[in-house]
C-alpha cells in the first residue's frame, strides 16, 4: 500500500472516529433533553391549574413561559435527530444526490449539513417564543385595562411558582453539568433559557407574595407583563444568536487566531482569504493560502494536510479545505504559459 493511500485511509478512520465521537455526544444530549421535556410539561400543567383556581394572571404567564420551554426542548430534540441519523439517504424528506459517496469528504458534506438542522429548529423555537411572549403581554395589558377583572390572587399560586423555582434550578444545573461535560451548545443553551425560567418563577412567586400581603390586585397583572417581555428577549436573542450562525457569521477575534496559526506553519507565504463557520456544534474553515509558485501538487498537498493537523490539534477543527495561491514574489510573468 503506497504511503498516500495509507494517509487516506487514516484520515478517514480520523473522520470516522470524530464522527462517532460526535454523534455520542449529540445521542447523550437528546437522552437529556427527554428530562427536561418531563420537567417542562409537568411544570407547565401544575402552574396552569393552579393559576385557573387562583386566578392569577403572573402564575399563568409563566404557565405559558414553560410551555414555550416544552416547544423548544422538543423542536431541539427532532433536530438532534436528524443530525444523528447518518444512515438515512435523504434529509427531511429530500433525497441527496450519491455520487459522492465513494470520494473522501463527501459523506462529511451530507454529515454537516443534517447538524445544522440543530441551529435550524432552535431559530424555529425563537419564533414560536415570540408569539406566545405577545399574547402574554396582551393579556396582560387587557387586564390592566379592565378593572373589574383585577383580583388578588389565591395564596395557592405561591405553591405553583414555588415548584417551578425549584424543579428549574434543578434542571439548570444538570444541563450545566452535562452540557461542559459534552462540550454541547443546545445543552448549555438550554441552561442558560433554564436558568431564566428558574428566576422568572422566583419573580412570579415574589410578586404574587406581593400582591397577597399587600392587596394589590394591579400588581399581579403588571407582573405577567414583564414576564412576557422577558419571554420576547430570551426569544429574539435566540433568533439573533441563530440566524447570524445561519448566514455563516463568525467570531472575527477567533478567525484571526486561526490566521496567525496558519501563518505559523513553515512554507505558508500568507493567508489570502479564511472564512469559518458553524456546522451545528462543529466548526468548519475554507482558507486559501500563498504559497511558492514552484510547489508541486504533492507538496501542496503535503502542506494542507500539516495546516488541518494544526488546526485540529490546537482548536478541535475537524473540517478544514484549504485552497493554494502562487504568491507573486515567487514567479515572474515569463513563468507564466499562457492566460489566468
Amino acid at each position: 500500500m503506497s504511503k498516500l493511500k495509507k494517509h487516506i485511509n487514516r484520515e478517514m478512520n480520523l473522520w470516522e472516529h470524530n464522527q462517532a465521537n460526535e454523534l455520542a455526544k449529540i445521542r447523550a444530549s437528546q437522552r437529556h433533553l427527554i428530562y427536561n421535556l418531563i420537567a417542562y410539561v409537568s411544570i407547565s400543567i401544575i402552574e396552569y391549574w393552579l393559576a385557573e383556581i387562583s386566578k392569577s394572571q403572573t402564575l399563568r404567564a409563566d404557565a405559558f413561559n414553560n410551555l414555550s420551554g416544552i416547544i423548544s426542548t422538543f423542536l431541539l430534540m427532532m433536530g438532534l435527530h436528524i443530525a444523528q441519523d447518518i444512515n438515512d439517504d435523504d434529509i427531511a424528506g429530500v433525497e441527496m444526490p450519491d455520487e459522492n459517496e465513494n470520494i473522501l469528504g463527501g459523506d462529511q458534506r451530507m454529515q454537516f449539513i443534517r447538524w445544522r438542522y440543530e441551529t435550524v429548529f432552535s431559530l424555529v423555537t425563537a419564533v414560536i417564543m415570540v408569539v406566545i411572549a405577545f399574547d402574554v403581554i396582551l393579556d396582560g395589558i387587557k387586564a390592566l385595562l379592565n378593572p373589574a377583572s383585577r383580583v388578588v390572587p389565591q395564596p395557592v399560586a405561591i405553591i405553583g411558582a414555588g415548584i417551578a423555582s425549584v424543579i428549574m434550578l434543578i434542571v439548570w444545573y444538570m444541563n450545566r453539568k452535562a452540557g461542559q461535560r459534552l462540550q454541547n451548545a443546545a445543552l448549555l443553551a438550554s441552561a442558560q433559557d433554564s436558568l431564566a425560567d428558574a428566576f422568572t418563577s422566583i419573580g412570579t412567586m415574589v410578586a404574587i407574595a406581593g400582591a397577597l400581603l399587600f392587596d394589590l390586585a394591579w400588581l399581579d397583572g403588571v407582573t405577567s407583563i414583564i414576564v412576557g417581555f422577558f419571554i420576547l428577549y430570551s426569544g429574539l436573542k435566540i433568533f439573533f444568536q441563530t440566524s447570524l450562525n445561519l448566514v455563516d457569521y463568525f467570531d472575527p477575534k477567533a478567525e484571526r487566531e486561526y490566521k496567525h496559526a496558519i501563518l505559523k506553519v513553515k512554507k505558508v507565504k500568507n493567508v489570502a482569504e479564511l472564512k469559518a463557520h458553524y456546522n451545528g456544534n462543529v466548526v468548519s474553515l475554507d482558507a486559501t493560502v500563498l504559497v511558492d509558485a514552484k510547489m508541486t501538487i504533492l507538496e501542496s498537498y503535503q502542506l494542507s494536510e500539516k495546516i488541518e493537523r494544526t488546526l485540529r490539534k490546537k482548536f478541535g477543527i475537524v473540517d478544514t479545505d484549504i485552497s493554494f495561491i502562487p504568491d507573486p514574489g515567487t514567479f515572474s510573468d515569463k513563468d507564466v504559459k499562457g492566460h489566468f
